[in-house]
């Protein structure tokens, strides 16, 4: 068995200050960010890689280890180790942008399937959410929202009815909610704030986000203000963990401030560096 019959790619080089089992992680990598594994595909096994790089199984096992726990790999017991699909990322600050206008950047092919849609009265924690009454009425959007028909994300949306009453009737499972609050209603988004759990998928989760109960799902919470500093939009998002990443952009304080819209744009559009999406 050689290189070439495996497709792995470059051997070991014995020279080197660096780790086998790195520079084994880093071969593997490569040859899934290429494209030449894909998604679903088997890699070769434990002992085929030993032989193809000539390395102990040792360093085998850590280096698909460290892919398998960053969700590059993932393993099937009694069959292998596949790729795993590659992970939606979603922006946390300095963009206020949903699911959809993530989804839709990332060159991806999103879709939504609308669980629920009505006017109810506004729960306690809603209604402080969204600076209301209890019992105001709110309008309550559920929708179960997939990627290349992969189910990724359950959204629950709550947004005051007296601001916006007909959304109640808009189509919302083919375009983002900000774009019809925006451009329907004039409404100015400014800012949002949000947060950032870990929890465990219920049976009724996990049957619609096709995973196991108990799996590690995202639970992200959201408030959406306007310019006027108003709150417009509530939401809770359980994510996938197998198949979300989430992006966080940081400034010096008072460094943001001082950038223009272009400068930004072409902080934003600077090539990420490997260890960030790894």
């Amino acid at each position: 068995m050689t290189l070439d019959d495996l497709q792995v790619g470059e051997p070991i080089r014995r020279d080197s200050p660096v780790p086998y089992y790195y520079q084994l992680e880093g071969f593997l990598r490569e040859r899934i960010d290429s494209g030449i594994w894909k998604p679903g595909q088997k890699i070769p096994s434990e002992a085929e890689l030993c032989a193809a790089y000539d390395v102990s199984r040792t360093v085998v096992r850590q280096a698909l280890n460290e892919l398998v726990q960053e969700g590059v790999l993932y393993r099937r017991k009694g069959k292998g180790t596949f790729v795993a699909e590659p992970k939606i990322r979603e922006s946390l600050v300095q963009h206020l942008t949903g699911f959809y206008e993530d989804t839709v950047a990332l060159g991806l092919e999103p879709s939504t399937k609308v669980l629920q849609q009505e006017v109810i009265p506004a729960p306690p924690k809603i209604a402080q959410a969204l600076s209301l009454k209890e019992g105001d009425p709110v309008i309550v959007i559920d929708r179960l929202r997939a990627v290349d028909g992969e189910p990724i994300v359950l959204v629950v949306t709550y947004v005051p009815y007296r601001v916006c009453p007909e959304l109640v009737n808009e189509d919302v499972s083919r375009q983002s909610l900000y774009a019809i609050l925006e451009k329907k209603y004039g409404l100015e988004l400014a800012y949002g704030r949000r947060t950032l759990e870990a929890v465990a998928a219920t049976k009724e989760e996990a049957e619609l986000l096709e995973i196991e109960e108990g799996d590690p799902i995202v639970l992200l919470r959201s408030i959406s203000y306007l310019k006027d500093g108003g709150p417009i939009e509530y939401f809770k998002a359980r994510h996938r963990g197998d198949r979300s990443r989430f992006e966080v952009e940081l400034f010096r304080p008072g460094k943001a401030e001082t950038l223009s819209h272009e400068d930004m744009s072409a902080l934003r559009n600077l090539p990420r560096s490997n260890i960030l999406s790894s």
